[in-house]
């Protein structure tokens, strides 16, 4: 019996729940860490591994898998949590999140994280990446699609605009771009530090086809993925509006919890408002 809509969207809730309460616990094991993008990036991630991308946990590696490139890699807390709710390890790993020997830093290694795409942390180079994943896909007449997590911060590294003109060139229309447009970077609002709208306009005239969306709205997520790519020879722009810190109301919409300590005390705080009790034992 197929699943309803009702169903999937309650499925993905469960799961991005399950998600934002792993980014606590993962944060809360590093003592402190990038709790404002990882919150708010978990619905997209949700609905990518839960709905929309093909792989296979039991075999990373697997050659037609989808990719994710997560270019914004200082969320890799949510990221963590995320592959090990989709099978690639153990949950009680996420625990180790940041300690010596633990193979999860506060950036993703593809060496040591299965399920990895890619090692990213230097900000600006994940679409680079992307478009040569996508490339090499379309020369190897391979049918995986990549997609590729950008912060709205991010946005001010040249790089980013180089590669979003080579994917327009090249007709990308296997690669997805997602905006996580937050609003906030690490020391200020975004359009106080770097201005960067009118956005969607910018990526249009770069050759992209661009949606807006509401990030933390799974149903729109879904929707949203579901009809990509949106245009026949584009390369497809998700401009995913979210709030930093979602789920967590202490950090929500602030930009003095980009990157903040997570003790016991704000742990518990943010698993009973996520009404996840069980997440740590």
């Amino acid at each position: 019996m197929s699943e309803s809509r009702e169903e999937l969207l309650a499925r993905l809730l469960d799961r991005a729940t399950a998600v934002r309460a792993g980014v606590m616990v993962a944060l809360n094991a590093a003592g402190s860490g990038h709790v404002g993008g990882s919150m708010s990036i978990a619905d997209v991630l949700t609905v990518l591994y839960f709905h929309t991308m093909r792989y296979d946990p039991k075999n990373p590696r697997w050659p037609d898998r989808d990719r994710l490139v997560l270019s914004k890699g200082h969320a890799n807390a949510a990221l963590t949590p995320v592959l090990a709710e989709a099978g690639f390890y153990d949950k009680e790993l996420v625990k180790t999140f940041n300690k010596l020997n633990s193979p999860f830093g506060m950036h993703p290694d593809m060496r040591k994280i299965p399920g990895c795409d890619m090692s990213t942390g230097a900000l600006g180079h994940g679409l680079a990446v992307g478009v040569g994943m996508a490339l090499g896909a379309r020369l190897q007449n391979k049918g995986f699609r990549t997609y590729v997590i950008m912060g709205d911060g991010e946005l001010n590294e040249g790089s980013i605009w180089e590669s979003a003109m080579a994917a327009a060139r090249f007709g990308l229309d296997n690669l997805v771009g997602i905006v996580d447009r937050n609003r906030f970077c690490l020391g200020s609002a975004t359009e106080d530090t770097m201005p960067i709208e009118p956005l969607a306009d910018k990526w249009r005239a770069f050759g992209w086809a661009v949606r807006e969306i509401d990030g933390n709205d799974l149903a729109q997520v879904v929707d949203t993925f579901d009809a990509a790519p949106f245009v026949e020879g584009k390369p497809t722009l998700i401009l995913a509006h979210t709030v930093k810190g979602k789920g967590f109301s202490r950090a929500e919409d602030r930009c003095d919890w980009h990157y903040q300590t997570v003790n016991e005390e704000v742990l518990e705080a943010a698993l009973a408002e996520l009404q996840a009790p069980g997440q740590r034992s």
